[in-house]
């Protein structure tokens, strides 16, 4: 659903923004990156079952290298997750590293953020919830709102074109 005009998000208190994807080094060698796949998926469709997990929200694009943005309530959800015998994620590490790693077939990568409270802007034209309004409040703006009022930065800040 598209929300007409502009919108911000906010999310109560700290969380963590977590970027991991992978890159398809050589695609013939299907037998190495499918397996890849195949547990992000995986591991996926577990994290939205289980919402105690501690994942907010998760959005993905694929092609050669892929992204899988998400949205964890702490850092330390996050690694409880990545390090728990209870969840798909540490057997699929384990077998990554035993299997897959040093072949050079596929490359895998993770970027962590932790985000303090208020240390953040968002606006969102036009758009259906997305990124982090799919996460946490997602809200109307007024058109006097700036980034840099929203992030605390200038609170007198005008835009310097008119706001739609």
């Amino acid at each position: 659903m598209i929300h007409t005009g502009r919108h911000t998000a906010t999310i109560e208190g700290d969380f963590v923004v977590f970027l991991i994807g992978a890159r398809i080094n050589r695609w013939w060698r299907f037998r190495q990156w499918l397996p890849v796949a195949r547990a992000m998926t995986r591991m996926q469709q577990e994290i939205a079952h289980h919402p105690e997990i501690g994942c907010l929200h998760i959005q993905n694009w694929g092609g050669r290298t892929t992204l899988s943005v998400q949205y964890w309530r702490s850092f330390e959800h996050l690694e409880r997750f990545a390090r728990s015998p209870e969840w798909s994620h540490l057997p699929a590490w384990r077998d990554f590293n035993r299997l897959i790693r040093d072949s050079g077939d596929v490359g895998v990568w993770h970027e962590t953020y932790k985000v303090a409270a208020g240390e953040y802007e968002a606006i969102y034209g036009n758009m259906p919830r997305f990124g982090l309004a799919g996460a946490g409040c997602h809200r109307p703006l007024s058109k006097a709102s700036t980034s840099a009022h929203r992030i605390g930065a200038r609170p007198r800040d005008r835009a310097p074109v008119e706001a739609y």
